[in-house]
């Protein structure tokens, strides 16, 4: 018999002091699919990576709403972080290592390229004035 999926989502404030709560709640969803530390780790990043750039850059100079979900199903996790905020002109281009539109304020620009290189995939939609969903999946090697 297959084993059922497990699904959790959250939804709170664009403040800065939940980019750690949202960390802390990823990884506590999926700890009971016993992850390797580095995989651990390797998501706890990549949410933050996504988290924050919705702090920063969605809602700019306002507080607005964050929507995680996370689902594991066959040893596979998939989340999605999702703003109402500005959204993003250009994808491509925002997805390009370096690249940030805040670059007066120390931005490294490197968001998407660190969530790249922790998950198996990263998908960005976004759309001007709409906000933006960005949806990411890692295949889970448990420990034996």
């Amino acid at each position: 018999m297959k084993k059922p999926s497990n699904e959790m989502k959250l939804i709170f404030p664009s403040l800065s002091e939940n980019e750690s709560f949202a960390r802390i709640a990823v990884g506590g969803f999926i700890s009971g699919a016993n992850p390797r530390i580095d995989e651990l780790n390797d998501i706890k990043t990549a949410v933050s990576e996504a988290v924050t750039n919705c702090i920063v850059h969605a809602y700019r100079d306002a507080v607005g709403k964050i929507e995680l979900t996370a689902r594991l199903a066959d040893g596979v996790l998939y989340i999605k972080i999702r703003d109402r905020g500005c959204g993003i002109e250009d994808v491509k281009k925002a997805m390009e290592p370096l690249f940030t539109t805040l670059p007066g304020e120390e931005r490294s620009g490197l968001g998407f390229s660190v969530m790249e290189s922790f998950m198996d995939s990263v998908a960005v939609r976004s759309k001007p004035g709409s906000g933006t969903a960005v949806t990411m999946t890692k295949k889970l090697r448990t420990k034996i």
